[in-house]
């Protein structure tokens, strides 16, 4: 009886642990088999990142290639990038020969199928293209820093949007809803900027900095870029062109010039000692606020925190920026990589 009783539980027992491990092994075949279709994107340096996150959400895998920090028209491609990129369904640059390299090995590394968008040249016509101390015309690559304009942005916004429906249709109505929430955060972000350039004395809109990265934000908001400090082939200016820049910053008695994250800013800081003017070094036009995951790491917080350093500075007060929600339009918490 008692061996009877033994065996009956040993069978019981045996049963129970292959049906939790049948369980199990459904579990993992189910986790295996689960397919993730979204779109594969890649797209280069951050704002475009967090443009393209705030359209595509949720229903795209998107990850950027350039990290954040480094000087994105020196940044050469790595090996690592051709495996990603040949995996991706959609590459999207900037353009106007900002990330050649980049472009390069897209080209030659992605699949037959994929699409490579470059937005610049889809959002200015040649005839718009700025050129300026950091590219003069002579060397015939225009300025690329379209994205210091919100509204340039908002149209890269409006081309990624078309693209990524043109690629998923089923997914339409979500990036439509997520691209018109954008567009309202865009304008308020537009009137914002316009409000608060409007309290910087005229004689104070001007803009001397080291790297140019605001020909088209300047064009659009009523101001002037009288000077950057960077050669067009990235070296250190001459004695004679800093000596010039003292006599500039001077004469137009600004009330500051500005330096950037990305790039030494050494000789501006003595240009300004020099011409007795004010330093700022922490403007940035592709280094993302905070870390990625923090509600201010987006594109609209890039610009929000620019205006919140270069308004004062130049006399203005910025405090119009206070009510622009700058965080992501979607809900949830996206996986998009942010390479740091």
């Amino acid at each position: 009886m008692h061996i009877i009783s033994r065996v009956v539980r040993f069978s019981a027992l045996a049963m129970i642990a292959l049906i939790f491990t049948a369980c199990g092994g459904d579990e993992k075949s189910s986790q295996t088999s689960t397919k993730d279709d979204r779109l594969r994107v890649v797209t280069t340096v951050s704002p475009i990142t967090s443009i393209v996150e705030n359209v595509g959400g949720l229903r795209i895998r998107l990850e950027g290639v350039v990290p954040e920090g480094v000087n994105s028209h020196t940044f050469e491609a790595t090996p690592s990038m051709a495996k990603l990129i040949s995996q991706a369904d959609l590459i999207i640059l900037n353009g106007l020969f900002l990330e050649q390299p980049t472009l390069a090995l897209a080209e030659s590394n992605k699949k037959e199928e994929a699409v490579i968008l470059s937005l610049g040249e889809k959002t200015v016509s040649p005839e718009e293209w700025q050129f300026d101390f950091s590219f003069p015309e002579s060397a015939g690559h225009p300025n690329p820093h379209l994205w210091p304009d919100p509204n340039l942005g908002l149209r890269y916004a409006e081309l990624v949007h078309e693209q990524l429906v043109a690629m998923d249709p089923e997914n339409a109505d979500y990036f439509s809803d997520n691209l018109n929430r954008f567009r309202t955060n865009v304008d308020d972000m537009d009137q914002a900027i316009r409000a608060a350039v409007a309290t910087v004395p005229e004689s104070s809109r001007k803009l001397l900095t080291y790297h140019d990265s605001w020909a088209y934000f300047a064009r659009e908001y009523g101001m002037e870029v009288v000077g950057a400090v960077q050669p067009s082939n990235f070296s250190q200016p001459s004695v004679k062109e800093v000596a010039a820049l003292i006599d500039q910053v001077k004469e137009l008695d600004l009330p500051a010039v500005f330096g950037s994250e990305v790039f030494s800013s050494d000789v501006l800081e003595a240009i300004a000692n020099d011409a007795g003017t004010k330093f700022v070094d922490d403007l940035a036009d592709d280094d993302l606020p905070g870390k990625p995951g923090d509600l201010e790491h987006t594109y609209l917080g890039l610009i929000k925190q620019n205006m919140i350093i270069m308004i004062p500075a130049l006399g203005g007060d910025a405090s119009s920026m206070n009510g622009v929600d700058t965080a992501n339009v979607f809900d949830g918490v996206s996986d998009a990589v942010y390479p740091q």
